[in-house]
This record gives C-alpha cells, sequence and structure tokens, in this order.
C-alpha cells in the first residue's frame, strides 16, 4: 500500500516556486529519505504532507486522506519533528513528554516500549529542563515525543543538522531499528552521506524532485566515467578541465577534482600527457565510482541543461 501519494504538488511563495510540480509515491512502511541542500524546498513539502500548508496547485495523499480535506484524520496518525527546536523549553524532560501523550489521549507508560530505545538515554535528566539539554539530547526528546502516540507515519525534518558525529549515528541506527517495525518514516537531510541509509530516496534542488529511488539504484544509474584529480594548482586545473571539450563537468571536492568525462572521450593516458602540456605538471588521476554527492550534482547539472533547451 502506499503511504503517501504526491501528484503534481506545487507550492509558491510569492514569484518564488518552492515546491514545483513534486510527483512520487512512498510505499507504507519504508525509511525514506529527501535529501538537498538548504533552499531546496524540503521543509515547505513536508508542511505540506503533514497538512501545515496546503499545495497550490495538485494532491498529496496520505494512507488514502487528502492533506486538504482530512486534515484532522492525517494529524491523529502523524507525528512531526521539525527542523527547529520547538518543545517548551521551561518544562522538564519528562513534563514535556507527558504534555505531548496527553493532547494525543495516551500516556508515557502506555507506548514506553516504543521510545524506551531513545527515552533510556534521556532518562537520567528526566528532571532537567529542556532549554539546558546539549544539541544531541533536544534531539532526543523531540523524537520521544513525536513518537509517544505510536503513529503509522513519523515525519523527521533535518533531525540531524547541528548535532555530533555520534549523536548522527546513534540517531540513524535508531531510525533503521524503526523502520523494521512497520512504522513509515519520512526524513529530509542536507548530508549526502545519510541518503544510504535509507530505503528510498528523493533528491531536490530548486523545489524539483530531480530523482527518485533505491540508493544503490541511483548511484548504479550515474552516467559517464568519473575521474579524481589531484594538483597542487587546483583552480589553475579547474579551469583547464573546464574549457575542455571532452570534459562533461569538474567540481571541486574536497582537496580533489571530480571530474566526469564525456561518452566516447580518451582515456587517463590522453589526459595524463595532456596536463602538463597546459601547464599541470603534478597531476594524480584515478579513476573512482560516483558516490551520492557526484550523483546529486549529475542530477543538478541535467536538470540545468533540460532547462537552458527548454
Amino acid at each position: 500500500m502506499e503511504t503517501i501519494d504526491i501528484h503534481q504538488a506545487t507550492k509558491s511563495y510569492g514569484e518564488i516556486t518552492a515546491v514545483d510540480k513534486a510527483t512520487f509515491v512512498i510505499p507504507e512502511g519504508s525509511l525514506f529519505g529527501l535529501i538537498g541542500p538548504d533552499g531546496a524546498g524540503k521543509t515547505t513539502l513536508f508542511r505540506m504532507i503533514t497538512t501545515l500548508l496546503l499545495p497550490d496547485k495538485g494532491h498529496i495523499k496520505v494512507f488514502g486522506f487528502d492533506t486538504h480535506k482530512d486534515y484532522r484524520q492525517i494529524r491523529l496518525f502523524t507525528g512531526y519533528m521539525p527542523g527547529r527546536f520547538s518543545l517548551y523549553p521551561d518544562l522538564t524532560v519528562e513534563e514535556n513528554l507527558a504534555f505531548y501523550a496527553t493532547i494525543f489521549g495516551t500516556t508515557i507508560k502506555q507506548h514506553y516500549n516504543l521510545i524506551e530505545p531513545v527515552y533510556v538515554l534521556l532518562e537520567p535528566y528526566k528532571n532537567r529542563l529542556a532549554r539546558d539539554l546539549s544539541g544531541g539530547m533536544k534531539q532526543k526528546l523531540a523524537l520521544s515525543c513525536a513518537m509517544i502516540h505510536n503513529p503509522r507515519l513519523l515525519v523527521l525534518d533535518e533531525p540531524t543538522t547541528g548535532v555530533d558525529a555520534v549523536s548522527r549515528k546513534e540517531f540513524w541506527d535508531t531510525l533503521q531499528k524503526l523502520g523494521g517495525s512497520g512504522m513509515t518514516i519520512l526524513v529530509s537531510t542536507p548530508y549526502m552521506d545519510e541518503a544510504v541509509r535509507c530505503g528510498t530516496v528523493a533528491l531536490m534542488q530548486d523545489g524539483v524532485i530531480m530523482n527518485s529511488g533505491k540508493p544503490e539504484a541511483i548511484l548504479k544509474d550515474f552516467r559517464g566515467r568519473l575521474l579524481e584529480i589531484k594538483s597542487s594548482d587546483r583552480f589553475g586545473l579547474l579551469k583547464i578541465l573546464r574549457s575542455m571539450q571532452e570534459v562533461k563537468s569538474a567540481y571541486l571536492f574536497g582537496q580533489y577534482i571530480h571530474v566526469t568525462m564525456k561518452p566516447g572521450s580518451p582515456g587517463i593516458e590522453w589526459l595524463r600527457d595532456y596536463l602538463p602540456v597546459q601547464g599541470i605538471t603534478d597531476a594524480k588521476i584515478t579513476e573512482i565510482q560516483a558516490d551520492f554527492e557526484d550523483c546529486f550534482i549529475s542530477a543538478v547539472e541535467n536538470i540545468e541543461t533540460e532547462r537552458s533547451h527548454g
């Protein structure tokens, strides 16, 4: 069964189109990742799914309920964790959790088994005010409050932004365990390395869903030969590569430059001979497999090419 059916969903703020004709489905029980940088439209799309915003065009259905007409029913079985910490800072950990349980007509005790893997780390601080928690502990409290009523759909907007690496790993380990319980989980993130922790992902940029599917399928679908090149003159090298007709794209990637060659272009040995002629004498060239960031950049370039020919 499809948990969420999104068809041509569009939302604009004045002249800015935050979400542009988004169309995809999310199967029930999946761990779904919406991947994209700040400003891509992820939060707007999640707010439409959770009935906090209405699409200007198109429709969104959650378990068959329309977000426009049936918002009351959808809110009963949805847990939502916004990107900004939004719990009550002047209440303790336990008071926040009890308050959210009461809103949904339940108790901490009734669904404690569901939140226990997360809450067990919070319990030593149960009498501490929420405002005095660390970033990682605030994240765990927000997740506990979002799950306290055992929702069928859990929506988490950039839950790992601004927390340390250890807390990020713990959080994703928890989500993957929850994913096996039948709960449908939606997570947005700007971190490309988190995409592979999801069962299904969608890549989003400038309000457009560029690609969607299983992470391994998106990685496999990368087109072109990808090279990793290192030189002491990175910016000079980058300028040369971008001027070459054999190169589809070249961009900085940490201390390296990632280069996608056009189909039918000469091999690495030709490039090793060509670069010294252009003044780059210390280039180290390796052919590599694309990671998720490479796939994302390739998808952005494809969209831009389509627009320029549109």
